[in-house]
């Protein structure tokens, strides 16, 4: 027996929400990369993302007693605008604030790493509610699983694609262990491609795998109606086969987000590891909030019929949704 239909009224709610920011590109974050090179020399990289061709309105603002040494210099790449430079001050940075001026209007994250003279190095996430960061002199493993976690579940929960990748795998999978057997296809599948492509052994161009996450939604949201008129399907059978297959393409995906950032090889494996349980912490949440709907929907007892027609209006939303996002992507790295 099926998953009962009356969770699908929950992810009527999901595909509608999502549905309403179709149009909206993931916000990667922002990342700042301050090296100490001398007792009063640092030299800053700066990496903003560009929406829609236009640059994020966020200004890095140091103390008042940091100076230029050598002028800003920018590259501007498809998808972010990266400035380097030196900066000189003659106490050094050790506890002060730098600010990101702007963020807080923004829903993008910045990660900042910082790396001292004597080897110490902090990694931190700033949000927009605290556009700020006081830069301390050493922290712990701790505070670098910490950034890594929130950026990975701060990248699952806002990458709408992902998540109506996974919404279709519960309207797919028959009973409660089809879906256990089928989220841990997929988590396995895209937890390879994330490791691969992030340690370098695979390199993919970021717009063409967009474009092909969205045509995996599509694909999937026909094998859903396929499986609905009742017509054998290897997706029906054996929806991990299909979950294991698109979730690495899905971890190629996920590993834009690290790439993004160009951390130094060193702190690769650590990020990694910690971004990955990150994404993986957000999935269950996702899959927990819409089990909740189910309890709640076999509670309350709906009319078979308002079942049916969830069902047949989520199948839709999610084709018509990754269609629309297929089109707007081939288009942009074909123009």
């Amino acid at each position: 027996m099926a998953l009962s239909w009356r969770f699908l009224i929950g992810a009527l709610v999901w595909t509608i929400s999502l549905v309403a920011t179709a149009a909206a590109h993931e916000i990667r974050p922002a990342y700042l990369q301050i090296d100490q090179t001398g007792a009063q020399h640092y030299n800053v990289l700066w990496r903003t993302p560009l929406l829609s061709g236009a640059r994020l309105p966020v200004a890095l603002q140091f103390p008042g007693d940091v100076r230029n040494f050598r002028e800003p210099a920018e590259r501007q790449f498809p998808d972010s605008l990266v400035e380097r430079r030196i900066i000189e001050t003659s106490d050094g940075l050790a506890g002060k604030r730098i600010e990101f001026r702007g963020l807080q209007a923004t829903i993008t994250d910045v990660i900042v790493r910082v790396k001292m003279l004597d080897g110490s190095v902090t990694t931190t996430l700033v949000h927009p509610s605290q556009p700020w960061i006081d830069i301390e002199i050493a922290a712990g493993a701790l505070q670098v699983a910490k950034t890594f976690v929130m950026q990975g579940i701060d990248h699952i929960l806002f990458g709408f694609d992902h998540l109506l990748f996974v919404l279709a795998l519960l309207l797919i999978a028959r009973d409660l262990r089809a879906l256990f057997f089928t989220v841990t296809a997929f988590t396995l599948a895209h937890s390879i491609t994330l490791s691969l492509a992030t340690l370098g052994f695979v390199n993919v161009p970021m717009p063409p795998v967009e474009a092909a996450i969205a045509l995996s939604i599509l694909l999937l949201a026909g094998e859903i109606l396929r499986i609905r008129n009742g017509r054998p399907s290897l997706t029906a059978q054996r929806p991990w086969v299909v979950a294991f297959a698109f979730g690495l393409l899905h971890g190629l995906g996920f590993a834009g987000a690290l790439s993004q950032l160009s951390l130094p090889p060193g702190d690769i494996p650590l990020a990694l590891l910690f971004f990955n349980i990150g994404v993986e912490i957000g999935q269950l949440l996702f899959i927990a909030v819409i089990l909740a709907v189910v309890a709640s929907a076999r509670v309350l007892r709906f009319p078979p019929l308002l079942g049916r027609s969830a069902f047949a209006i989520t199948t839709y939303a999610i084709g018509i949704v990754a269609s629309f996002w297929f089109i707007e992507r081939v288009a942009g790295f074909l123009a």
